[in-house]
C-alpha cells in the first residue's frame, strides 16, 4: 500500500527528502546499530544483514511515496503479521527506536521533515508490540 504524503512545495515526502539515497543512508545507518546489538540481532535469521536491509529501504520508500517494489515483491506489508514471530517487547521497541534515532539523526533533515518521519517511526515501533514478556 503506497501513502504518498504530500506538502505544499509538492512531491511526495519521498521526493522531497532526496529519494533512495536518503533511505538507503537511513537504513544503512540503523543497521548498523543493530548489528551488534544483542536484543535485536537474533530477530534477524539471515546471517547477513543485507537482505533485512533491502526490505526496509523497500517498504520505507514504498509508504513515503516511492516505487511500490515492496509491493510488487512481497505483497501487503501486513507489519504486524509479519513482526509476530517475533518476541517484540518494550525493550525490544526500545532498543529499535534507539538506533532508528541515531539514523534519523546523521540524515540531517529539516525540522518538519525529521518530525514527520521521527513521527510515524516511533508509531510504527509502538504498534510491533507483541508482548510485555522480559
Amino acid at each position: 500500500m503506497t501513502i504518498p504524503i504530500g506538502s505544499p512545495s509538492g512531491g511526495s515526502f519521498f521526493d522531497q527528502i532526496g529519494g533512495h539515497d536518503t533511505f538507503v543512508r537511513l537504513v544503512d545507518a540503523f543497521y548498523r546499530g543493530v548489528a551488534d546489538d544483542p536484543v535485536l540481532r537474533p530477530m534477524y535469521p539471515e546471517e547477513d544483514l543485507g537482505p533485512a536491509r533491502e526490505r526496509l529501504t523497500l517498504f520505507l520508500e514504498q509508504y513515503w511515496g516511492g516505487p511500490t517494489t515492496y509491493s510488487e515483491e512481497r505483497g501487503h506489508p501486513r507489519l504486524r503479521m509479519r513482526h509476530n514471530p517475533f518476541r517484540v517487547n518494550p525493550d525490544a521497541r526500545d532498543r529499535w527506536l534507539a538506533h532508528m534515532r541515531v539514523a534519523v539523526d546523521e540524515l540531517g533533515l529539516p525540522p518538519l521533515q525529521e518530525e514527520t518521519l521521527w513521527s510515524y517511526l516511533e508509531r510504527a515501533a509502538f504498534a510491533m508490540v507483541n508482548t510485555f514478556e522480559e
